[in-house]
């Protein structure tokens, strides 16, 4: 087990799916954890319980990120330090997927998609980056993207445009922060099943076909992201910088399968 005690973290869109599981895999490993979700849910309560189950420090911030970014960013920084002052770990994990097809797609879609996804970890990283600068904090940084940041399907034209805009965040943002003593890093989730992904659960024959694109034919649940998100965040990923680790079966090193003869 990776060990990270002695180390806070905020974790933001985490009642539930991949932040849960990040959430969890950080208590776990000994770090006190902030749990960021919209409001306060029997989901988030759950989070919270299986956090001090390990013997950490776990509390809830509610809050917005996809309104007016600023206010609201200055808003949650302002109350995560004041819960955790020595907080030195940031998981912009919050996010949404709400495309519509592209010839339909209209602005309040579009901006709602970007705020959340894009506008809210650039400046609540900037936030943190600033204190840690000022208080000479070793922070350490993970954009959650998606496989969807390098691999496009018809229907998520603007969740793929955020997912990549994410990814470059990593890169940008790590030739930005590392001189100052900032790690940078991100992960990229393939298909897990979360409350956003429910139609694998409705929809067999799509389970199977998201099955056969991936090489290791599993659709797994989200836990499968802690361990990697604790890993980029601990001390073992020392001089990792600016990289997007694909948590996602092989899918997307994989061209195309073939189809079964049998594939129905």
């Amino acid at each position: 087990m990776i060990d990270l005690r002695g180390h806070s973290a905020l974790v933001t869109g985490a009642s539930q799916g991949v932040g849960r599981a990040i959430a969890e895999a950080f208590a776990r490993a000994g770090a006190h954890v902030l749990v960021h979700g919209r409001e306060r849910t029997d989901s988030v309560e759950h989070v919270l319980d299986n956090c001090r189950a390990h013997g950490v420090r776990a509390e809830f911030l509610a809050g917005e990120l996809a309104g007016d970014t600023v206010p609201l960013v200055d808003d949650l920084f302002a109350r995560a330090v004041a819960a955790a002052p020595d907080l030195d770990i940031l998981v912009n994990n919050a996010g949404t997927y709400i495309d519509k097809p592209y010839l339909e797609m209209d602005w309040a879609t579009y901006e709602h998609t970007m705020r959340l996804n894009v506008a809210a970890p650039y400046f609540l990283t900037q936030r943190f980056a600033r204190r840690w600068v000022e208080r000479k904090i070793a922070g350490r940084v993970l954009m959650i993207g998606s496989i969807n940041g390098r691999l496009a399907e018809p229907v998520h034209t603007c969740y793929d445009a955020s997912k990549g805009a994410v990814e470059m965040l990593v890169r940008s943002l790590c030739v930005t922060l590392a001189p100052l003593g900032i790690r940078v890093n991100g992960m990229a989730p393939g298909l897990v099943r979360t409350p956003l992904t429910a139609i694998i659960d409705r929809d067999p024959r799509f389970q199977r076909w998201m099955e056969l694109h991936t090489p290791n034919g599993q659709v797994p649940s989200a836990d499968v992201c802690g361990g990697a998100a604790v890993y980029l965040c601990s001390d073992f990923a020392g001089h990792v910088h600016g990289q997007m680790l694909l948590v996602d079966g092989g899918m997307s090193a994989w061209q195309q399968p073939d189809m079964p003869d049998s594939w129905t």
